[in-house]
This record gives C-alpha cells, structure tokens and sequence, in this order.
C-alpha cells in the first residue's frame, strides 16, 4: 500500500510539472505575438515626423529666401504666389505631400488647365524618368490638358526625352530663377543683414498692397498690379477668378 500511494503521488507531481511548462510556454508565445505590435507604433512616429516636416513658413518670409533654403512645400507655395499673379486660378492640391504626381492645378482665362508638378532639387540631383511618367498619368485625374515640370536642378537626359514625347514643358533651375527674379516680388536676402532686409520687404509688400486700394474695380473690390503672359503690366480684381475685370495701367 505504501508503494501504490508513492506511485500516485509521483504521477500526480509529474502532472502538474507538466502543466505549469504548458503554462509557461503559452505566455511566452503571447509576448512574441505582442512585438510586431510595438513596431508598428514606431512606424507611426515616423509618419507624424513627415508630415510636420510638410510645414511651412510665412508667405512673407519665403518670398525673402533663397530656393536652396526652401522645403519642397515652400517651393509650391512661391510658384502658387507667382502663378496667381500670372493671371491663373491656382489650386494646391499638393499640400502635406500626398500629390500623387501633381502639386498645383493652374487654369488660364480661357479655362484651360495645366497640372504642375515642383521638384526643390539641389542642382547636382537631377529628375529622372519616373517624375516625368508619373505626371503624365496623374494629370488625367485633375483634368488636366496640359502638364508642366518646374525643378530647381535639370532633368536627366532619359527624362528629357520622355518630356518631348509626351508634350510635358518643363523648366530647370536657371529659367526657374529668372522668372522669378523678372516677376520682382521673390527677392532672396543672404548675408548678416537678412534680417533687416526681410523686415524691409515685408513693410515694402505692405506699402504696395495699401497702394493699390486706391484703384478700384467697378465690383467696389480693389485692384492689384498684374502681368499678363507677354510681360505686360495690367489691374486685374483681387476677387479673381470671382470677378475677371481688368483695366490698363
């Protein structure tokens, strides 16, 4: 009788060793499955990181910097500023870097849209032909007939190719540059005096716009200077495209 009871005592020890491994095992395998968990919530931050990094400065303090100190985001804005004083309707449709190969839908006075698509390069990071491909087909989704590439750098010669194949106009940096400069409001400060230049510039944009409430359009609105595609100056309505009322100046 006492052998039988030690058998028994010996299975039943053996049973619950046996089940606390079963146990241990189990939550160890949780801890395991947990993990990719953790990875993701990092992936998150890093998403947050990329769209604070969309951000942009002042309208004003853009117009006072130079393009190798521009984020892409700001770049968009100073080509939104410069074609609405062009004379186009201008849509961002770029904004915190979901573009899908299009940052600004321009339309003319006759309607007739252009999707354009900024890339703030340095000079020795050329756009490839993907940029190209991509624009392409993402202007069909904003009913875009037309299509334009502006860059700060140049195109690599495979994207240029594919430019003229399917009619993309683009312009590199040095023409990028020039427009700006003759268009007169981006005036780009380097050196100590930056700071006193920009604050000049801010009083100066400030003086033009209260000087031009002095022209006013049949609507009541004022009028701002613009320039037409052949450079000529003319008061266009600052309520365009609501009203498109111009007078020479």
């Amino acid at each position: 009788m006492g052998f039988g009871k030690l058998v028994i005592c010996c299975v039943i020890i053996i049973a619950l060793l046996a089940a606390l491994i079963t146990a241990g095992t189990q939550r160890t395998s949780r801890r395991t499955r947990s993990k990719p968990k953790v990875k993701h919530s990092s992936g998150s931050n890093r998403t947050v990181s990329r769209k604070e990094h969309q951000q942009r400065r002042s309208d004003e303090t853009i117009l006072t910097t130079s393009l190798d100190d521009l984020s892409g985001a700001e770049f968009e804005r100073l080509l939104a500023l410069y074609f609405t004083d062009q004379g186009f309707e201008v849509k961002e449709v770029g904004i915190g870097g979901k573009d899908g190969g299009v940052d600004l839908v321009i339309t003319d006075r006759r309607g007739e849209k252009t999707a354009v698509q900024a890339k703030c390069y340095a000079p020795k990071n050329l756009v490839g032909v993907q940029i190209v491909r991509e624009l392409v087909g993402a202007k069909r989704n904003h009913d875009c007939i037309l299509s334009l590439l502006v860059t700060t750098s140049d195109l690599t010669e495979p994207a240029k190719q594919e430019a003229e194949k399917f009619k993309v106009d683009y312009w590199h940096g040095a023409l990028v540059e020039q427009k700006l400069r003759s268009w007169g409001k981006w005036q780009p400060v380097t050196g100590k005096n930056k700071r006193k230049a920009t604050t000049d510039n801010v009083k100066s944009a400030r003086f033009q716009v209260a000087a031009t409430t002095e022209v006013q359009c049949s609507c009541g609105s004022a009028m701002v200077l613009r320039k037409s595609k052949e450079g000529k100056s003319f008061w266009g309505c600052s309520r365009f495209p609501t009203c498109r009322n111009t007078r020479s100046v």
